[in-house]
Order: structure tokens, then sequence, then C-alpha cells
């Protein structure tokens, strides 16, 4: 369904391991059973295998979208047919401004001058907001994406929005993310099948050349490589 400082708090004891590290579906279970639904799961509805897998475990959780008004037409449409598909609740996550309103505010197509600023506006702000209410928020940063997340844990804490983060795909590689969309039949974007890995908003994603690292159609030909979400 889609509807509309001080000293880090102790993180709770993180799951057993039975191996090198805890499995994706244990790290999900540790949270459910640890901390219900004051948990969310972040979705750019690139696939839709992270809600998939913590619906498993918490049925109908809040699964928030960032709409940020400049999105593949596929990507909208992604998150619709995960809407109807699976039980999570969807919730669209929108800045206090329109892009319409964005363009008065500070010049037409901000991406352009100056895209930190509108990933800012646009994605980092609005989800600051929409995290408020919880305790914990799911992502589905994988290390395999990018040099820049090599080294991303299993479970942290967020000092900047001041809550449990939880990557329990982690470990996991393109071919792994595919292979569980396949057995599960879980709706994946059209986009990820011609040459996008990696989607953002349309304006500042292109298609990944062979051999260049998934996020390299992001923001191409800028130094930038994240949108500050997962920084």
């Amino acid at each position: 369904m889609v509807s509309g400082a001080g000293d880090a708090p102790r993180t709770p004891a993180t799951p057993q391991e039975t191996s090198t590290e805890a499995t994706f579906d244990q790290v999900i279970a540790w949270v459910a059973t640890t901390f219900g639904y004051r948990a969310a799961v972040a979705c750019s509805m690139a696939d839709a295998v992270l809600p998939h897998a913590v619906a498993a475990h918490l049925p109908w959780v809040d699964v928030l979208f960032l709409e940020t008004g400049y999105h593949f037409p596929e990507t909208i449409g992604t998150r619709d047919a995960v809407a109807t598909a699976i039980e999570v609740t969807i919730k669209d996550v929108a800045s206090r401004h329109s892009v319409a309103e964005q363009d008065a505010l500070h010049g037409k197509d901000l991406f352009v001058r100056n895209p930190s600023l509108c990933c800012q506006l646009r994605k980092v702000e609005p989800l600051t907001v929409a995290l408020e209410p919880y305790e914990v928020w799911f992502t589905g940063v994988r290390r395999d994406e990018a040099p820049t997340r090599a080294g991303t844990p299993l479970v942290t804490f967020d000092e900047k929005n001041g809550l449990v983060k939880v990557n329990p795909l982690a470990a996991w590689s393109f071919d792994d993310l595919l292979a569980y969309a396949t057995r599960h039949a879980v709706p994946i974007n059209p986009l990820l099948n011609q040459g996008y890995p990696s989607i953002g908003c349309a304006p500042c994603t292109r298609k990944v050349a062979p051999g260049e690292d998934p996020r390299a159609g992001r923001w191409a030909g800028l130094d930038k490589t994240e949108c500050g979400l997962h920084t």
C-alpha cells in the first residue's frame, strides 16, 4: 500500500555469527526481534529484494521511497508494482519544495550547477525527517557497488540520524541480488537489465560501460560518488 548529539546510545548486541559473518536473514531476524516495527526500510526501487527479505520477518513494514521528482518512469512503475506484490507499506518521502518551487528558489536544473545541494534538498533532508519515528533503518548498500562502499558493515550506528543502520545485503554481489529476485519473483526495475546497475534520478544517471564499477553511471563526469545518504 502507498501512503502518503551527545553520546550515541549503545547498540544492542548483534546477531550471533555462524560463519565469518551473520547471514542477511539472521541480521533481519535480529532486528525484528530486538526492535520490531520501530524499523523502516529505505528503498530506491532499483529492485525490491530488501523490502521482500525484511517483510518475511516484519509484514507490512514501512518502506521509505524518496520521491525526488526526477525519477525515471520505470522507477515509479517499480514502486507501484512493489506496493501490490509485497506485504509492505510504501511511504513516499518528498522534499518540502516541489521541483518547480526549488527552481524558483535556486534556479532551474540545480542538479547541473550544484548536484550536492540538490541531493541535500531532495534526498538527505527529507529522509532525515522521515526517519525520526524509527530506531533502525535498513539499507540495500552493498560492498561491491563502489570502492567507497567496500567497508560497509552489516550493522552500525548512524550518528547523523541518531539510529541504528542495518545493511543486511552488504556482502552480496549484483548476481546474488538478481538470483534472489528471480527465485522469489521479486519486482525489479527494468533498467537493471538495460545497463543501469545503479539507478538514481534520471538527469544524473547514465548507462554503465562494461568493466566500470556499478556506480560509475551516477553523476558521471563529476567529482561526486554519493548523494549524502550513506556518508
